[in-house]
């Protein structure tokens, strides 16, 4: 059993919760591996009818100190960030005295893509003595393996699709732009940007319907990785049911991540809804996004 799961001396650890079932997964494993949590659901972003089974503290975008304060409260040191979030606008922040005085870096931070802001957020934790441990050192188990997850596998149109969506996004990495593309016919049809991965499958959708992606159903590959360089600890990429369901609408043949560097929500759910949907998710391992 790894130290970052047991903790120093037993300490909790602290969750600071986005959207989605994610946070609660990683609250699960660490509750199982003997340590104590104490979740920061935030506002407007975490289920609050899953985080009241939970020892909790809510917080708001823009208070540092009420963190930091109930964090050493709790004797928490260890911080896990996990689960979807909007990005606030500045003006949606409404900063304690702590924020305040951080102001100008975090509205640097917000001048840049999603793995500048997190790491970030990450190097203004350890400023403050905390620990940043990714979700994935807490719960390993939530990392995709390699193969498929149901019964159905790629074709080799299907792997040559994949192998063009993992090159786009190696070039693309250096620029903090998305974890996710479609390919189709080795066609670039969409590529994630700041609206996320079920808004780009909506308009893969779209594009589907009005008559623009001219390859029948049952076709192109929704890839999902990390950038290469990412730190790890603060954004890996996710698939869930629900992009199963999406890849589905969006008429694709199925869903390609990088096994061992994209977490997967619940699970023990994914082979029926691929099934039922006649799509393969498949864990492919590729070199480059270290």
């Amino acid at each position: 059993m790894s130290s970052n799961a047991l903790g120093a001396a037993g300490e909790p650890l602290a969750i600071i919760c986005g959207g989605g079932s994610l946070p609660f997964a990683v609250a699960d494993a660490a509750i199982r591996s003997g340590r104590s949590v104490m979740l920061f659901p935030l506002r407007g972003a975490a289920d609050p009818t899953r985080v009241k089974n939970y020892p909790h503290h809510w917080i708001r975008f823009g208070s540092p100190a009420r963190f930091r304060r109930l964090a050493r409260a709790s004797r928490c040191r260890d911080v896990v960030l996990i689960g979807s979030v909007v990005r606030p606008r500045v003006t949606q922040i409404w900063p304690d005295v702590l924020a305040l005085r951080l102001l100008p870096r975090i509205i640097g931070l917000l001048r840049g893509g999603d793995d500048r802001l997190l790491s970030g957020i990450g190097t203004l934790l350890e400023e403050h003595g905390f620990r940043l441990v990714g979700a994935d050192e807490i719960a390993p188990e939530i990392l995709m393996p390699v193969g498929p997850l149901g019964r159905l596998a790629p074709t080799e149109r299907d792997r040559l699709d994949i192998a063009t969506g993992l090159s786009l996004m190696r070039a693309t990495g250096p620029f903090d732009v998305g974890q996710a593309v479609v390919v189709s016919d080795n066609r670039i049809l969409a590529i994630e940007a700041a609206d996320g991965t079920d808004a780009m499958l909506a308009h893969v959708t779209e594009l589907r319907r009005n008559g623009r992606i001219r390859t029948p159903p049952g076709t192109g590959v929704l890839v999902k990785a990390p950038k290469p360089g990412q730190n790890r600890r603060v954004d890996l990429p996710s698939i869930g049911p629900g992009t199963v369901e999406s890849a589905a609408r969006a008429g694709l043949a199925g869903i390609a991540v990088l096994a061992g560097s994209t977490i997967v929500a619940e699970p023990e759910r994914i082979p029926a809804a691929a099934d039922s949907a006649g799509l393969f998710v498949v864990g492919v391992e590729s070199e480059g996004f270290d």
